[in-house]
């Protein structure tokens, strides 16, 4: 079993940034794939972006692509999603994903790939 625990949402202007962080637990952080999804309210969850194993390969919905990053440590087992000039329309309650024992460059975009999810966090962006 793996835990997972997103943290750093909160209520931010337009034009404003925020920086997502996820902790993982085990000992094989480093075989993880690791994305984040978001589902807003009367919507279904949504693909934001994922990031490869060792962090050499990375994946964006094209509705984010330019304004966020994902990154991850894995000597911390924590992934980050820096988001930047956030959108009203960025609204939504982010959940932060794991896929163990992933391939070298597995990005996966499907929330059907992954093993496990958090509670996720709430990210309110005010226009």
């Amino acid at each position: 079993q793996v835990q997972v625990v997103e943290s750093g949402g909160g209520l931010v202007q337009a034009g404003g940034s925020l920086r997502l962080s996820c902790a993982a637990s085990g000992r094989t952080f480093s075989t993880y794939a690791m994305g984040w999804f978001r589902q807003a309210p009367g919507k279904e969850r949504e693909f934001v972006a994922a990031v490869s194993r060792s962090g050499g390969r990375t994946g964006y919905a094209e509705s984010v692509k330019g304004r966020f990053t994902i990154s991850r440590d894995n000597a911390k087992n924590t992934v980050y999603l820096q988001m930047e000039s956030l959108k009203p329309e960025d609204t939504a309650v982010y959940y932060c994903a794991v896929v163990r024992l992933a391939g070298l460059d597995y990005v996966p975009g499907r929330a059907s790939r992954y093993d496990y999810w958090g509670q996720g966090t709430q990210v309110t962006v005010s226009s």
